[in-house]
């Protein structure tokens, strides 16, 4: 492995530990009276400054957007990322904090199953596995095989499952703005939007006259800071390093890290056949990004070849 390699991989891996981290704080702020829309709303605004100010201090080209382009980040940030950011969290204060980033982790699968049904692309038979897998895994994960714990846990599901659809929309929406802008930009306006969102659906700055403690304080910024901005950067830097399909496959250490904190400082406790769900889930994603990235290099090796022939 080259150092750029080795310097790609451990950056999204420290990215992957802090998400993790994030929601494992952020239910530990649930147990102490904090609600998911607090939460959400604190962690945005905090992120939008946070990042403002980086983007003035170093490259201030990047908040140039085009006019016209406003009824779009509207759409990704004070639609898309707002939704993400609320049943993501809302999902974690009501079930286990490993099964709720599983479930969340069904949007690359969703990603899939949305462009061979809407963009025509062809449904091969890796496509099918994975879909099929990562479905059964989530049956799993949600303890669809005890009635009593789906019953149980039923808004917090649903709250999971609509925060994959939302983070798959995300996605699709961003990707078509990373052809256009640099995904700093695209990440500054999202959050935003996601600000604007927040302070006109819920009271308007309802964390300045909350009275929280410092403790819950210093977990807010936590989040903010070490769970949203500096993983977003590192990931951002590791995907320079390498292919953006092996980032995400090298993301999916997100849930299990989960899984590990929230054992150790929630002393929450994934049923085995949860855990076999879970790795169900990683397993289907790691399936189609190394078919995604095959179909992408595909064409390079062809032509690569052809070069070859013509240069003997």
């Amino acid at each position: 492995m080259s150092s750029n390699s080795f310097k790609g991989y451990l950056c999204v891996v420290v990215a992957a530990i802090m998400w993790a981290s994030s929601g494992v704080a952020g239910k530990a702020l649930f147990a102490g009276g904090i609600t998911p829309f607090e939460l959400v709303q604190v962690r945005v605004t905090v992120s939008t400054l946070l990042l403002a100010l980086f983007l003035s201090l170093y490259s201030r080209n990047l908040f140039r957007i085009r006019i016209k382009d406003l009824g779009y980040f509207f759409l990704l940030g004070g639609v898309a990322m707002a939704l993400v950011q609320v049943t993501y969290f809302y999902a974690i204060s009501k079930i286990q904090v490993a099964a709720a980033i599983f479930i969340q982790y069904l949007a690359p699968v969703m990603v899939a199953f949305f462009s061979i049904c809407f963009w025509k692309e062809r449904l091969t038979p890796t496509k099918f596995l994975s879909l099929v897998i990562s479905l059964a895994g989530c049956y799993l994960v949600v303890g669809g095989y005890n009635l009593h714990l789906m019953q149980m846990n039923r808004v917090g599901i649903l709250c999971g499952l609509a925060s994959a659809i939302c983070f798959a929309t995300y996605t699709l929406f961003g990707e078509r703005g990373m052809h256009r802008y640099s995904p700093w930009t695209v990440l500054f306006y999202a959050f935003l939007f996601a600000t604007f969102t927040w302070h006109i659906i819920y009271p308007p700055f309802q964390y300045l006259r909350a009275g929280y403690s410092l403790n819950q304080w210093g977990w807010l910024l936590y989040i903010s800071v070490i769970g949203t901005l500096i993983p977003f950067a590192l990931f951002f830097v590791g995907v320079n390093f390498i292919r953006s399909t092996r980032a995400s496959i090298t993301a999916t250490l997100e849930p299990i890290s989960a899984g590990f904190f929230a054992y150790l400082f929630l002393g929450e406790v994934l049923e085995p056949l949860q855990i076999v769900g879970g790795a169900m889930v990683v397993g289907a994603i790691v399936l189609l990004q190394l078919k995604r990235e095959h179909d992408e290099l595909a064409p390079v090796l062809i032509r690569s070849s052809a070069d070859n022939t013509q240069n003997h």
